[in-house]
């Protein structure tokens, strides 16, 4: 009993991020949670008529969760809802399961991002009240790559101190970071990094993606830099909504 106690964690805030039928009657359940960051917890039951947790593992929605264990696996003991999150609709609802997969795919378990939890339920409100979905995913995909140690560099040179000058044409390496743009415009070759220009690097430094340019060249640059951290995986989301203008 006293192992079992030291194990359980209570009231714990909370967000499903996805689940899937377990057995007949149960649900695991990858929830990111702000103290003890991403992790499976089997939702025993959940899929029963008259269980009480029907209805309150949503995505999107501030959850308190308690559980108990110490595996690859917890076992839910209970779930309260939050409230206070509109759901989200449409394109929004898209996009909190892009940001969704991100998650799980990027996120190492049991490894707490105590910011990245408060920036991902702030991300939330913001898709669900502005219009600017893309601008929203930009400044999320950012931030995500400098909680997990990956920094975009946009305000000087790869390699030095050199201001980043707007006028100026930049190749973005991946490994590296922004360099001049000293090749042939059309030589294909990525390499050398993605072409982008140095008030797209500024604006993204400052999360301002109103400029349509800064818009189409950041989608661009997040992509190239989100695939090779994902080493591969392709995001199902993604390829959903990627003919969308404004994505």
């Amino acid at each position: 009993m006293i192992a079992a106690n030291r194990n359980k964690q209570q009231d714990e805030v909370a967000f499903v991020l996805h689940s899937y039928p377990f057995r007949e009657t149960s649900l695991i359940i990858e929830a990111f949670s702000r103290q003890h960051g991403r992790l499976a917890i089997v939702a025993r039951g959940a899929r029963r008529p008259r269980s009480g947790l029907r209805g309150v593992l949503m995505n999107f929605q501030p959850l308190l969760l308690s559980w108990f264990g110490k595996g690859e696996v917890r076992t839910l003991h209970s779930a309260e809802w939050q409230g206070g999150q509109p759901y989200l609709q449409g394109t929004a609802l898209m996009c909190g399961f892009y940001l969704n997969e991100l998650l799980i795919n990027l996120l190492a378990r049991d490894d707490p991002h105590g910011q990245l939890f408060d920036y991902y339920r702030a991300t939330l409100y913001r898709l669900a009240h502005e219009a600017d979905h893309a601008a929203t995913l930009r400044c999320f995909e950012k931030h995500l790559l400098q909680e997990l140690g990956y920094a975009l560099i946009l305000v000087h040179e790869a390699g030095g101190d050199k201001p980043i000058q707007p006028e100026v044409c930049y190749r973005y390496a991946v490994e590296r970071g922004p360099l001049p743009d000293d090749s042939a415009p059309d030589d294909g070759d990525m390499q050398t990094g993605l072409p982008v220009s140095g008030k797209t690097l500024l604006d993204m430094a400052a999360d301002d993606y109103s400029d349509p340019t800064t818009a189409q060249q950041s989608k661009q640059l997040m992509r190239v830099l989100l695939n090779h951290h994902l080493g591969g995986k392709i995001l199902h989301t993604r390829e959903l909504i990627k003919d969308l203008q404004k994505l």
